[in-house]
């Protein structure tokens, strides 16, 4: 195939899965952000662009390009559902240029233990065996556990298991088991590692709780097989079912997780997506925008996040909170938000700040930053870097420290991400000053009439 070919075909700008053809035969399935822009980069428009596919993607794939004669595809709700269904049809095709391009060997799969307390786990399909797969063992108090069998003094072992994939990039399928787990908390050999209590209290899992912990699994399942509609019926059936019992908190819980999984938030797969491949045909900027060289490079890497938090109040009176953001170097005022704080009763910026990041961090639906502004130094960097943990996101955090006039005096935090967004960070911080202040005056002036 060439590029004017690729013209002809109307692709949409879609999430799913795309497939390259040489009559009815798949020669390769791929998984996309965009559909159109992810097949256009197959097709370089000049010689450099050519030898840059040849580098980056090797010459099975150029090789598979020319074979080509035509491109289908299958759209997806979300880039995370692209990722699965992509790993179900190569197993299924097993297409020519998918198998010769990895060795199934090196390919990634994930694990569900058929345990009393189910764990999750990647492995690489070296590691897979046919009988059995090493994981460490899991019990609670009152919960018999599985069949454990000694493998060596260092390593036990559990079978069977529920495997799925292959997923041939490792990183993307990281990216995708935080968004999995966010919907669907699960067990890893990590958490058991850590032996994190208070995770373990999360999910429920006491042995009075284990039944909703099994549920979770029994989704998650479907959710590898490509059955989302089918969870999302079972979990409309159970939360009627909370609503008639009248434990209205949990079916306000099973409420987010069906509008998590409507509104799948995957943009750090979108952000993985791009970087791993982007469209040659941007890959030098055009001297006759005037854009700021800065934001280029933050826009051709997808959306750059960055979210700013701030705290007002007098003398902790009518103390409130907001969230500025910053997508690709430009103010997104859509997607502000605010916070009347409740656990504050003084003039506690931590703890008001504390509280503002828990709420924001349980609606993933909002977006997931690349960065975080907060408003002050060491004290809260660290209450911000304390509640990210808890919820089990990586994401960096630096602070605007002020001087006695209130106006930026040094930015604390790593280096490298300062010196690269300084511009987008004071830009975030000054938004969510002035939005503050704003919303403060408006809560203090309506508080005065009632």
């Amino acid at each position: 195939m060439k590029i004017k070919d690729h013209k002809k075909i109307n692709i949409p700008d879609k999430p799913g899965v795309y497939f390259f053809m040489k009559g009815k035969t798949i020669l390769y399935i791929g998984k996309a952000t965009s559909l159109r822009d992810r097949t256009r980069s197959y097709f370089p428009s000049t010689t450099l662009g050519t030898g840059r596919l040849l580098d980056s993607r090797g010459p099975m794939i150029l090789d598979m390009v020319v074979q080509a004669d035509n491109i289908k595809w299958q759209e997806t709700d979300s880039v995370l559902e692209a990722l699965i269904l992509e790993s179900s049809l190569i197993k299924k095709h097993l297409p020519k240029y998918n198998v010769k391009e990895k060795d199934d060997k090196s390919w990634n799969y994930v694990c569900i233990t058929n345990e009393e307390i189910p764990k999750v786990v990647v492995i690489r399909g070296k590691d897979l065996k046919k009988e059995h797969s090493s994981f460490l063992p899991f019990t609670l108090p009152g919960v018999p556990g599985g069949t454990l069998a000694l493998k060596n003094k260092n390593t036990l072992f559990i079978e069977p298991v529920n495997t799925f994939g292959p997923y041939t990039n490792g990183s993307q399928l990281r990216e995708a088991m935080k968004i999995i787990r966010r919907i669907f908390p699960y067990i890893d050999n990590d958490s058991i590692k850590k032996n994190n209590k208070e995770f373990y209290k999360q999910l429920g899992l006491t042995p009075e709780g284990l039944s909703d912990y099994k549920k979770n699994i029994e989704n998650l399942k479907l959710f590898f097989q490509g059955k989302k509609k089918r969870i999302i019926q079972n979990l409309k059936k159970e939360m009627l079912a909370c609503a008639k019992r009248k434990e209205f908190e949990k079916a306000g819980e099973i409420k987010n997780k069906i509008f998590a999984l409507n509104h799948i938030n995957d943009i750090s797969l979108v952000k993985a997506e791009n970087l791993e491949s982007f469209n040659f045909s941007v890959l030098h900027p055009s001297r006759s925008t005037g854009r700021d060289p800065q934001t280029f490079e933050i826009e051709r890497f997808s959306v750059f996040r960055i979210e700013a938090y701030d705290v007002a109040h007098m003398s902790g009176k009518n103390m409130v909170g907001v969230m500025t953001v910053i997508e690709n170097g430009e103010i997104s005022k859509n997607e502000y938000k605010k916070f009347i704080i409740r656990t504050q009763s003084g003039a506690n910026d931590t703890g008001a700040l504390e509280e503002i990041l828990s709420r924001r961090l349980r609606h993933t639906e909002w977006g997931v930053p690349n960065l975080i502004v907060v408003d002050g130094s060491t004290a809260q960097i660290n209450v911000a870097k304390r509640v990210l943990s808890r919820y089990q996101f990586k994401i960096e955090v630096v602070g605007v420290v002020k001087d006695d006039k209130h106006k930026a005096k040094a930015i604390m935090g790593n280096e490298t991400v300062i010196k690269k967004y300084k511009k987008y960070i004071l830009l975030a911080n000054s938004e969510a000053h002035r939005f503050a202040i704003k919303f403060y005056r408006e809560k203090s002036r309506k508080n005065m009439f009632e």
